[in-house]
């Protein structure tokens, strides 16, 4: 069976993980290009001060722009969530929000970075926001890209 946007989105949100941890998918775009995560902050999710625990910020923003790479490309592709940065800039409370975006054009660019089994690292960056619009976090996530070792020998053979 192939995974479609919205049953990933679905999946993901029921996920025992997320489930747990106040974070919803509200979507995946049809093209795979865009991304919209919630956090809903609770009793689970929040810290000692009653607002947003960074933990839950960060997993919030954790698999998406791999997950928005890795379909775009392909299963030719091995594509990881590497490393996080998470700089926070002011409390968050109530439902906070990420978009996640990768542009066609970067994903082609990352294709050709990546053929004959180049090693790629890119980042991505993204804002958490409140309800209000407030900019909560700023979150930097790098992406391990590489051809697979059967594509590159492929085209070598």
């Amino acid at each position: 069976m192939k995974i479609t946007p919205r049953r990933l989105a679905l999946g993901m949100s029921l996920w025992i993980p997320n489930l747990f941890s106040g974070i919803r998918i509200r979507r995946f775009s049809d093209d795979w290009t865009h991304a919209t995560v919630e956090l809903h902050i609770n009793v689970f999710t929040r810290n000692y001060v009653k607002t947003a625990f960074g933990g839950s910020m960060s997993a919030m923003t954790d698999p998406y722009f791999f997950m928005l790479v890795m379909h775009q490309l392909g299963r030719d592709y091995v594509v990881w969530d590497t490393r996080g940065e998470i700089e926070f800039l002011k409390p968050g409370r109530g439902v906070l929000t990420a978009h996640f975006h990768v542009a066609k054009e970067q994903a082609a660019a990352l294709r050709e970075r990546a053929q004959g089994g180049a090693k790629v690292l890119e980042w991505f960056e993204t804002e958490i926001t409140d309800r209000a619009g407030d900019v909560v976090a700023k979150v930097r996530r790098e992406v391990y890209i590489r051809e697979k070792k059967r594509v590159t020998e492929a085209r070598r053979a």
